[in-house]
């Protein structure tokens, strides 16, 4: 090709690069004009979803959004951590079920919920301890900070998803203070999703995920909530509700798409054999984020942890069928 064709090749194919990304924008403005949703303040949210018994406490420069119900003399406390982008609600009929023979701590975990984003806390601690931070270094500090200022000494360590994540990281990062764990479709290995909910989707494409910090439409919160259950109809106009405001907590938006960007699926991968301590391992069959592949895999590198799967659940079983999980959970805690 001659130089001048070139030439002129080059310059259409800038014109149609140039026609797109302008395309592209008028789009994600259109978008943005028709879905903006402005962040709501703690105290607009705090009448339905922290009424008693929640409490917030100061935890490394933050307002950590907390519920620690059940027996004070408890000397083995069950602390509950939640996943990506849901709260402490997730655990309501565990709590209901536990708080009356056992004391159980559950909390917001920083970036969402009514906890928020995390604070620099200015000592440099742990994983530097600064706002941008959502490695799951911090989030071990944040948890250890958490239990220290509880004055929680030893406790079993229970989580879902993400949550699963940390209490691995927790137990092996402060083996003296974890006795026993409960790993609920958790993360920790490369993942093989079946599905993605779209709002983890969204949340990952760049400039995409720039929009979701002031846009949030309610039917990508409805289609990412029925994604992760078994059976979609479970999921009630509450349960959106919940998931749906408490993303619109201030500089919870920006907060899961630094979160999605600074931890991988497979952070702790290699870590996981060492785990040595007393395992329960909760699945759902119908889990399409988290496959009940990841399952087998981690009761085999978990040496003695005991495996149960549940037919018609999803990613969030202890949310989906509280009575059947806890039931499970009981009789690992040896709870009657």
């Amino acid at each position: 090709m001659k130089p001048a064709s070139r030439h002129r090749v080059l310059k259409i194919i800038f014109r149609v690069g140039v026609g797109l990304l302008v395309a592209l924008c008028a789009v994600v403005a259109g978008f943005i004009a028709l879905n903006r949703e402005a962040d709501r303040t703690v105290a607009e949210l705090q009448a339905r979803w922290a009424p008693p018994p929640s409490q917030f406490i100061d935890v490394a420069g933050m307002k950590v959004h907390l519920r620690d119900e059940g027996p004070r003399d408890d000397p083995l406390p069950i602390v509950l951590l939640h996943g990506t982008s849901a709260s402490l609600h997730t655990w309501d009929g565990w709590a209901a079920g536990l708080s009356s023979q056992r004391r159980v701590i559950r909390m917001d975990l920083p970036g969402f919920g009514l906890t928020g984003p995390f604070a620099d806390s200015g000592d440099g601690a742990g994983a530097n301890a600064d706002a941008d931070d959502y490695t799951v270094a911090h989030y071990v500090y944040f948890i250890d900070a958490l239990l220290t200022k509880l004055g929680v000494a030893h406790c079993v360590l229970a989580g879902n998803s993400f949550g699963g994540q940390i209490a691995i990281a927790t137990a092996l990062a402060h083996p003296e203070r974890v006795e026993k764990l409960i790993l609920i479709d958790s993360s920790g290995y490369p993942l093989a999703p079946a599905s993605i909910p779209i709002g983890f989707r969204l949340a990952r494409i760049p400039l995409l995920n720039k929009a979701m910090e002031v846009t949030l439409p309610r039917g990508v919160v409805e289609d990412s909530v029925r994604n992760v259950y078994g059976d979609p109809a479970r999921v009630t106009p509450e349960i959106v509700d919940r998931y749906f405001e408490l993303a619109l907590r201030a500089g919870n938006r920006r907060a899961l798409v630094e979160r999605l960007k600074q931890v991988p699926v497979d952070a702790i991968t290699e870590q996981i054999p060492k785990v040595k301590i007393p395992t329960l391992i909760l699945w759902g069959r119908r889990d399409r984020l988290i496959p009940p592949e990841a399952a087998g895999r981690f009761q085999r590198d978990i040496a003695g942890s005991q495996l149960v799967l549940f037919d018609d659940l999803g990613h969030v079983p202890q949310e989906e069928d509280a009575p059947r999980t806890l039931a499970a959970a009981k009789e690992f805690l040896g709870i009657r």
